[in-house]
């Protein structure tokens, strides 16, 4: 809660930055009457000044990140076309992952055994490419959000990216994936190893939280993974992935 009434640069920003019932309501596409329940109930993070309710944008999209990824594939629909609703009217595509994921950016097998290698590992071969500018500024950003909450699912799938887009270092989105040898720990539920890592760069929150949703439903679709791990070389990987990923609009 804010200590001081008084108007700062700072405070001033933060405003901005901020969602209330209203304009939240219409973000997420829900009456202002679900919000402030949702609010009231502890199932949004938001806080109270001056006795009405702020949320900020910054933890609107980690809220949002956890709901897609304990999301089942009917929830994930639903996800990804109230944030198919919110993209910028002058850009209607459609989230392609074969599109923003391209054979040079797929890496079979990723020589890695440990979570700080895997990381570095992939951001250094991505940045060979051209894709990311700094690979060892953008694998530190990754680690830092590592810490904060692991991104390694219980399927065996790691959806590795920084907290905030990094647009100083990369020009523009892009997926990598890397499949490493043998599972290793990477902080999954239960112990669960994991073998797949998708990298995302996104350059703004929306289109992030867009790719991390349909990438989240193309990875609950049947055989998908298994067949995914039966591939030999990243062309085969990338004709998978389209496969699946066209037949999610079919």
């Amino acid at each position: 809660m804010l200590r001081s009434q008084e108007k700062s640069p700072d405070r001033i920003e933060m405003k901005q930055e901020d969602f209330d019932i209203a304009s939240l309501a219409k973000h997420l596409h829900l009456t202002p009457p679900q919000v402030q329940k949702m609010a009231e109930r502890g199932k949004l993070p938001g806080r109270r000044v001056g006795g009405k309710w702020r949320f900020s944008q910054a933890e609107i999209h980690t809220w949002f990140e956890d709901k897609i990824g304990v999301s089942n594939e009917q929830d994930l629909t639903e996800v990804e076309k109230v944030l198919d609703r919110n993209q910028d009217p002058i850009d209607q595509t459609k989230i392609s992952i074969s599109q923003l994921l391209p054979v040079e950016l797929i890496f079979v097998p990723l020589a890695a055994k440990t979570k700080v290698s895997v990381i570095q590992k992939i951001c250094d071969a991505a940045a060979q490419t051209g894709a990311i500018w700094d690979s060892g500024k953008f694998a530190d950003a990754i680690k830092n959000r590592e810490a904060l909450h692991p991104t390694a699912l219980g399927n065996g799938v790691a959806l590795l990216h920084p907290r905030r887009p990094m647009t100083s270092i990369i020009g523009e989105p892009f997926l990598s994936l890397g499949i490493t040898f043998s599972g290793i720990p990477f902080g999954g539920p239960r112990g669960v190893l994991t073998d797949l890592f998708f990298l995302i760069g996104s350059v703004d929150e929306s289109q992030h939280l867009r790719v991390l949703a349909r990438i989240s439903r193309l990875i609950q679709q049947p055989e998908f993974l298994e067949t995914l791990r039966s591939c030999e070389d990243a062309v085969s990987v990338w004709n998978t992935i389209k496969e699946f990923d066209d037949d999610l609009d079919g």
